[in-house]
């Protein structure tokens, strides 16, 4: 009888606006060989596809090889794992519906599990994070986009098109600031980066208050808490109108689905007390009173992009084995 050999590796790819990360991941979780590359230098999908793949490729061959790789798990924004596709991405270079498993399935010759970042990063805090022994929380993915997963009795809620969680493209304000997705008011154009610079750039053209942030060569998120720690009172005043808009989100978040924690991820989520604590105010000032005092707002300890490349690669463990070199 011919001995079946496991394989012990997979291969975990985040893929962000800015930049593309995979990894080959052992299956206690340790992270073997780990390379990047710029997602804004492929505005040709197919182009982005084939450098991914070879890439891939070279790091496999460079690290074992393809008999000990079993699958790869990718993690997207607007992805679904329904269909395995991105779907419209607003913050991606790719418009339209994009067959990224499929197409990475047809280069590689492995299997190939996608989907959404958000549940990717959920994966990843309940795998090695600090939703680890949790069963029914809520992941918020803050930086550019604005996403979340749902975690309902230690599995994350896809729904049926594998779009649950879309929480950046909720409308907060009716007839508001125009989104990336085409509508107007979502959350994402309020609580996303370019929603915070656009906060801090009304509140200067309302005031001629003098403030730091008239200085700055380039207004981001990371500039703005900067000025903030500076004490600097434009600054202090983008996040809090950020934290109330954010915190009156979250409560109707949680007054639906009754978590146990909100843990909040990505760049924007390290602005520190400047957004936590409006934020935090503005939550339990509107969330159902018998939850009240009684839902952990979390920051994630983990390193964003490792966390992700683990979620990615926990969810490669998941997916049907495939190759075609067997």
């Amino acid at each position: 009888m011919e001995e079946y050999q496991i394989k012990t590796k997979v291969v975990g790819v985040d893929i962000s606006n800015e930049r593309t990360t995979y990894a080959i991941v052992d299956i206690r979780g340790n992270i073997i060989a780990e390379e990047h590359f710029a997602t804004s230098d492929y505005p040709d999908v197919n182009n982005f596809v084939k450098e991914l793949s070879d890439k891939i490729v070279t790091l496999v061959e460079a690290n074992g090889g393809y008999e000990t790789i079993r699958s790869i798990g990718v993690s997207s924004p607007s992805a679904s794992s329904v269909s395995g596709c991105i779907e419209n991405a607003a913050n991606l270079p790719w418009k339209g519906i994009v067959p990224l498993a499929a197409m990475l399935r047809d280069r590689i010759g492995l299997a190939v599990g996608l989907s959404n970042d958000a549940h990717i990063s959920a994966l990843g805090e309940y795998t090695f994070g600090c939703a680890h022994g949790m069963k029914n929380f809520i992941i918020l993915s803050m930086g550019v986009g604005l996403g979340s997963c749902f975690f309902s009795s230690g599995g994350d809620h896809q729904g049926h098109n594998g779009y649950a969680g879309e929480f950046g493209h909720t409308c907060v304000v009716d007839h508001g600031r125009k989104c990336g997705c085409g509508h107007e008011g979502c959350l994402e154009a309020y609580a996303g980066a370019a929603g915070i610079i656009h906060t801090a750039e009304e509140l200067m053209a309302e005031s001629d208050k003098p403030t730091l942030l008239r200085d700055l060569d380039k207004i981001t998120p990371r500039t703005i808490k900067m000025c903030c720690d500076k004490g600097d009172e434009l600054a202090i005043e983008t996040f809090k109108r950020t934290g109330e808009i954010l915190g009156l989100a979250m409560a109707n978040y949680a007054s639906i689905v009754d978590p146990e924690a909100i843990i909040l991820t990505g760049g924007i989520s390290h602005a520190g007390k400047w957004l936590l604590e409006p934020t935090y105010e503005s939550f339990e000032k509107h969330v159902f009173g018998n939850l009240r005092g009684k839902v952990k707002i979390l920051v994630s300890k983990l390193n964003d992009r490792e966390r992700d490349v683990l979620g990615a690669s926990a969810l490669a463990w998941s997916v049907p084995e495939y190759s075609l070199f067997k």
